[in-house]
């Protein structure tokens, strides 16, 4: 069974919610309504660029590049990203630092999955711009409050140590969030499809990694008082721009370092038929030294959602912990 029909399943408004269509006399070139008015944002769309989140170095004050320089960075791009590159090289180098480390056996884990595994896309987005984050100017995520960089790096010393339990491992390794669902959506290795189905008060955000939906009021409730892993997301209509405002998140987020602070304004608007523009501003003051804002064009496409299995049939997280009780008795027999 797919996730879109898991989603249909759900109930009887979501089934109406992919049956939105042109209001009458509307041409390819003007914005897609539905019966309601407002504009149709319903179907799949597909987040992969090769743009990268933040400004290379090599860029500088750049903020977009030329016609002429777009083909040739997107396939520095892919060469660059192509797991298949080098190999053996690459390999011999992993081997020799496991050695150096006291590794017993070499084992590819830096280089796990071929290139075939990876869907990251092979083209820039459409601005051109040399960056998915267009604000702070210069294109780069600000710079992490004292409080994050300790709670990063506490975060990082317990992902490194033998696991005492599952909630040791960080959220997409658990699969209760995904690593480009978010919220906030952006492109990372894979599944980067999203399908959006609406009605007059329902917006319902299905990403397709970890099969997470997102049900978007948009009757004007307030956003209570209980949290949850991926925030409580209420929206609204500003003009031909869908808002979604999410906050009250659950502890600790998956989001780059955020905490139970974060804030987030997405924003959705359909450019022209096969183009959905999606931007959202972060604040979140005890996580970055200033709010932050993002644009990602998302193009529509005519394959359906798929669903993502994670962990089933999965043995990695048993295996993680069997091993870190191994680690804990070899440890303890050492001592006697």
């Amino acid at each position: 069974m797919t996730i879109r029909t898991l989603a249909v399943l759900a109930g009887s408004a979501v089934l109406a919610l992919s049956l939105s269509a042109p209001a009458a006399g509307q041409s390819g070139s003007e914005t897609l309504r539905t019966p309601d008015g407002h504009p149709d944002i319903s179907g799949v769309w597909d987040f992969r660029t090769v743009t990268p989140l933040e400004r290379p170095e090599e860029f500088a004050d750049q903020a977009f590049l030329s016609e002429e320089e777009v083909a040739a960075y997107a396939a520095e791009r892919v060469r660059e990203s192509n797991a298949d590159r080098d190999r053996e090289e690459r390999k011999l180098e992993t081997t020799a630092r496991g050695e150096v480390n006291g590794t017993r056996e070499s084992r590819d884990l830096a280089l796990a999955y071929n290139d075939f595994w990876w869907d990251r896309g092979d083209s820039v987005v459409e601005t051109r711009r040399t960056s998915l984050v267009v604000d702070p100017p210069n294109g780069r995520v600000p710079a992490l409050t004292e409080a994050a960089e300790a709670r990063a790096a506490e975060r990082l010393r317990v992902n490194q140590r033998p696991s005492w339990g599952p909630e040791d491992r960080p959220l997409g390794e658990r699969c209760i969030t995904g690593f480009n669902s978010g919220p906030p959506m952006l492109p990372a290795a894979y599944n980067m499809n999203v399908q959006i189905f609406q009605t007059a008060d329902h917006v319902v955000i299905l990403n397709e990694m970890v099969h997470n939906a997102r049900i978007v009021p948009l009757d004007g409730s307030d956003h209570g008082t209980v949290p949850m892993w991926t925030g409580v997301s209420r929206g609204h209509w500003d003009g031909d721009t869908l808002v979604v405002e999410t906050k009250n998140f659950l502890r600790e987020t998956s989001f780059r370092n955020s905490s139970e602070n974060l804030h987030l304004v997405e924003q959705f608007r359909r450019t022209s038929e096969d183009v959905l523009l999606y931007s959202f501003t972060v604040t979140d003051p005890t996580t970055w030294t200033q709010p932050w804002s993002v644009e990602l064009p998302m193009r529509q496409s005519d394959l359906p959602i798929f669903e993502y299995a994670c962990h089933e049939g999965n043995y990695g997280m048993d295996g993680t912990l069997t091993g870190a009780r191994a680690i804990e008795k070899a440890a303890a027999n050492d001592g006697q």
